[in-house]
């Protein structure tokens, strides 16, 4: 492969993580704004700013590479948004229906971190931020699946 498509598919798996990633802290501060308790809302705040986190240090991988960052998130993850929002119109059991979207889309995550990972261009830097990235994104999973079964 010539060291120009490697650099142009790199960046191409950076920008859809980085969207990604936006479309994370924005679903996670949707639904922080649909909960009543407290100590969920601020879980949900502290893995928003996680994400935003992980925007800039995927941003400064790309920039490395002479590339410019995606804006914003997707329409796809503006969808999603609206999904949840019938769904926990609909819910009998808010806090279970907002972790059961935190579970899916962390599970997503997870997935799409393991497919990027599996490139043959991912190199340097950029294996170890996403390999971090995805650690940390597994850890939230779990900690959501907890949550989940004391809210049952």
């Amino acid at each position: 492969m010539d060291t120009s498509n490697h650099k142009e598919r790199l960046v191409n798996s950076l920008q859809e993580i980085l969207q990604k990633n936006y479309d994370a802290e924005e679903g996670l501060k949707h639904v922080m704004q649909k909960t009543d308790s407290p100590v969920l809302k601020k879980w949900l705040q502290q893995k928003a700013n996680e994400r935003s986190g992980f925007a800039t240090e995927i941003d400064s991988e790309l920039k490395k590479l002479g590339a410019a960052s995606k804006a914003s998130g997707s329409i796809l993850g503006t969808a999603h948004r609206v999904w949840i929002d019938v769904k926990t119109a609909l819910s009998t059991n808010r806090a279970e229906t907002i972790l059961e979207e935190c579970i899916r889309g962390d599970k997503a995550s997870v997935e799409e971190y393991n497919e990027q990972l599996k490139a043959p261009y991912m190199a340097g830097s950029v294996i170890e931020v996403l390999t971090n990235q995805k650690a940390k994104v597994e850890r939230s999973l779990l900690t959501f699946k907890r949550l989940e079964d004391l809210v049952d």
